[in-house]
């Protein structure tokens, strides 16, 4: 046993001292100046930023469809790219710019439909995925819904007593 660890030792240290090229002489100089601007930039990122990230529709009719525009920049420093947007349920339908890049400093619209289902105050969310640094945004919508004049609100059984 004492003789295959004293071999080893010997081998480890042979191979360490044969290695007679320094790391540092092999670095390709060319290479270092790409990974330095892939580098620098991976750091400009776009940036939205809305006009508006909540819309109150108000008081609303039960079933009455409802839409509204919410515009938005891109404040960053590279091109803004929205690859989906998903609303809350199926009564909220965005419609928005998939995968169009929006140069820095340009304006995109999101147009965000409600078919004005539900009852009472209602809120509505749309999540965007974007290629910004949180990689996800997200805009309200919100209205009190009323009932259709004539219908009725009672909720349960009634008793005919």
């Amino acid at each position: 046993m004492k003789k295959v660890s004293i071999i080893l030792g010997v081998l480890a240290i042979t191979a360490f001292v044969s290695c007679k090229e320094k790391a540092s002489e092999r670095i390709d100089e060319g290479n270092v100046a790409v990974a330095a601007q892939r580098d620098e930039a991976a750091k400009s990122l776009p940036a939205i930023a809305f006009e508006e990230q909540e819309f109150d529709f108000g008081t609303i009719e039960q079933g009455t469809p409802q839409e509204h525009t919410f515009v938005f920049t891109n404040t960053g420093e590279a091109p803004l790219i929205i690859t989906n947007a998903s609303s809350s349920c199926g009564c909220t339908i965005p419609d928005y710019p998939k995968n169009v890049p929006i140069q820095p400093g340009e304006k995109g619209e999101m147009v965000v439909k409600f078919n004005g289902s539900g009852m009472n105050q209602v809120m509505k969310t749309v999540t965007l995925n974007t290629n910004t640094a949180k990689g996800q945004e997200m805009i309200r919508i919100k209205a009190f819904v009323q009932p259709k004049a004539g219908t009725s609100t009672a909720m349960g059984p009634v008793s005919g007593n």
